[in-house]
């Protein structure tokens, strides 16, 4: 996980570009979504963060955005009610 307060822009470009990046999250809701997603690109940056994949976002305790990534979120979201609590 990236934060982008410790990354130059140039950095971030090439990270991006050489597919070392290919997700961003909110630090502070736990959401994770492409980076093409409206929604993410309206966050402040002190709260936005970049993961390489899917999974490294889950093993931070990531959940996927509603908006970008419907079928994920609602494959998420059904699988939460079922585990018991």
């Amino acid at each position: 996980m990236i934060e982008h307060n410790e990354i130059s822009d140039l950095d971030l470009r090439n990270k991006i570009k050489n597919v070392e990046i290919c997700f961003g999250g909110n630090r502070k809701l736990k959401i994770y979504g492409t980076l093409r997603c409206s929604s993410g690109k309206r966050m402040k940056r002190e709260n936005r963060v970049f993961f390489l994949s899917e999974d490294e976002a889950k093993q931070n305790g990531f959940r996927p955005c509603g908006h970008c990534m419907k079928a994920e979120y609602k494959k998420w979201k059904k699988w939460t009610y079922l585990i018991p609590k």
